[in-house]
């Protein structure tokens, strides 16, 4: 299956192309929990509140995660919050990433710690993450990149990074083809400092 998807950068002959991520849509339990996790603890503005125009007893919220992009939460105020684990599954959700500066780390670990928050730190190669779950038991991941990569740029890295992986017969993308990545590209290739941490994925 690999060999008839290849990794690309290069636009796939679609009829149509996305312009990007317009947002991305949770059901929540109440606002007052989704709040504080998305806006008080993770700092995303609350941008938008209006009626769920499909089913207006519910509220819907538009929080914008940093860049424009946005997630909203179909959310009322009967519904409590449930930290337990989200059932799997095809069309499940996995967990939702969201990006943070690296010189952050230290200070999203102790505000994790601060809002009584567990969660794992892990190296996954080419970039570095904290794992932890909002109001509802969905797992959210917080990730830092170990280099500066430009926005419009990104997927081409990646490709690269995936062809420079690929040829070293590597389990992963790790840290070096990114850099040998960013060098044939011609961006700079000078790694962040980031706390050392196992990779989470039993092949260390």
């Amino acid at each position: 299956m690999s060999e008839e998807n290849p990794v690309t950068a290069e636009k796939p002959d679609s009829p149509v192309h996305m312009s990007g991520t317009d947002h991305v849509t949770i059901w929540g339990s109440n606002e007052a929990d989704t709040v504080a996790f998305y806006r008080d603890l993770l700092g995303m503005p609350l941008v938008l509140r209006q009626p769920n125009l499909d089913d207006p007893s519910q509220t819907h919220l538009f929080f914008d995660t940093g860049d424009g992009r946005i997630i909203t939460f179909f959310v009322s105020d009967d519904r409590p919050s449930n930290r337990g684990p989200q059932r799997g599954g095809v069309g499940a959700v996995h967990h939702l990433a969201f990006s943070f500066p690296p010189e952050e780390f230290e200070n999203v670990m102790a505000a994790l710690d601060a809002d009584g928050r567990s969660y794992n730190v892990f190296d996954r190669g080419i970039f570095q993450s904290l794992y932890t779950h909002d109001n509802n038991g969905l797992v959210i991941e917080l990730a830092t990149d170990k280099f500066a990569i430009p926005d419009d740029r990104r997927g081409e890295v990646l490709a690269k990074t995936q062809e420079i992986r690929e040829a070293a017969g590597a389990q992963f993308a790790e840290e070096e083809h990114m850099a040998q990545a960013l060098e044939e590209l011609g961006l700079p290739a000078e790694p962040t400092d980031l706390p050392d941490a196992a990779t989470g994925t039993g092949v260390d």
